[in-house]
């Protein structure tokens, strides 16, 4: 495979070195290449092949030929399903926004259970009556137990899928203003560590804004905007010098600490402050500046906000990218409210939304595998 792949590169190497190549064909005639779309289809489905699903939009519009193989090896994600947790019974809704469809499925091992987190399919679940914590994918119906643990306000993330040997469960809660308490465990451990770290400035978690793990280091914001880091390698917190996004004076109006959405996008910490009567604004860290800075546009990436865990996705289908997909729908579960920063609107129309009234712990946004209705 890989003798094959330094084959071609090596004749597309030397056809770009002039605008016009020959080649032998089985020792007799020359074949002349006029143009780019005389390539051979070999060559051009390794080229388009390596481009960003953007510069592949792009390459598809030189000619019918490219078109043609440009959509047959575009790859285009998948978007996440808004899981529905019902207030009573086994059935879970599904909803996938980018085909405008529920899908059910009946989960039993739920059946008492808090869902607390999730990331790559899996959920972090919590069941108050034995106090077990454990990982479950709806998907593959596979558990994965964790020590018990007493969760009563903490806040609770995890680093990647617990079948990877690199998981760490994280929570938080503060015990006082300058003093939380760090919660960490792993698949496969007896017990939790716990270890209570002073902040040099004041933090107090809320259930409404989650970690997010990034680089490596899992991030917190607080009650009223701080940032927070811990570092698990080193077990080491501490509360940033990064003072809160500067929102306009009008925009906290009604439940201001509730409407707020953190994730990340390749290794870029983002959040989302919402407000009853404005549009969304965006802010990226910069990390070197110890500043966050608000983004105009989100560059083609789709940001799904809810308040148990909050995902971020790229290359997905057209009318999705460069918006936030909030965990709400509208007209019978046809349509998802979200916002658009191309069009600097709300679909549908005057969706402005109280975020801050909506019960956290209702919905969450989860990926599923790529052929997730093989398994409902």
């Amino acid at each position: 495979m890989a003798a094959t792949k330094k084959r071609k590169l090596k004749l597309l190497a030397e056809m770009v070195n002039g605008d016009e190549r020959t080649a032998s064909e089985d020792g007799k005639g020359r074949l002349e290449l006029q143009t780019w779309s005389d390539l051979p289809l070999e060559l051009l489905e390794l080229i388009l092949s390596n481009l960003t699903f953007e510069d592949n939009v792009r390459a598809s519009v030189v000619c019918k030929r490219w078109h043609k193989v440009a959509i047959s090896v575009r790859v285009m994600n998948q978007s996440p399903w808004l899981m529905y947790i019902p207030k009573s019974g086994c059935l879970y809704e599904f909803y996938d926004p980018s085909e405008r469809k529920i899908h059910s499925l009946e989960l039993p091992e739920l059946r008492g259970c808090r869902v607390c987190y999730t990331k790559q399919g899996w959920l972090l679940l919590y069941r108050r009556r034995n106090h077990l914590v454990f990982f479950f994918n709806p998907f593959t119906r596979e558990t994965i137990n964790l020590p018990s643990y007493e969760l009563a306000y903490e806040i609770m993330a995890f680093s990647c899928a617990p079948t990877s040997t690199n998981c760490v469960v994280f929570s938080i809660k503060h015990v006082h203003p300058t003093v939380v308490a760090i919660s960490t465990c792993h698949p496969g451990a007896s017990e939790w560590t716990i270890v209570n770290h002073r902040n040099r400035l004041p933090f107090v978690s809320s259930i409404w804004d989650k970690p997010v793990f990034c680089s490596g280091l899992f991030y917190c914001l607080s009650l009223t905007g701080w940032l927070g880091v811990y570092d698990p390698v080193r077990r080491y917190w501490k509360v940033l010098a990064v003072p809160p996004p500067r929102c306009p004076e009008n925009f906290f109006i009604k439940n201001w600490w509730k409407g707020k959405f953190m994730t990340e996008h390749n290794g870029d910490l983002l959040v989302v402050y919402t407000s009853q009567n404005k549009n969304p604004m965006i802010y990226k860290l910069y990390r070197s500046e110890l500043a966050w800075k608000e983004m105009e546009s989100l560059r083609g990436v789709t940001i799904f906000a809810s308040f148990l865990s909050s995902l971020s996705g790229a290359n997905l289908p057209g009318i999705m990218r460069n918006s936030v997909y909030f965990s709400k729908f509208r007209f019978f579960g046809k349509r998802c409210i979200s916002y658009s920063f191309d069009d600097c609107r709300y679909y549908p129309r005057k969706q402005q939304y109280d975020w801050g009234e909506q019960p956290p712990f209702e919905n969450i946004w989860i990926e599923p595998p790529r052929r997730a209705l093989s398994s409902i």
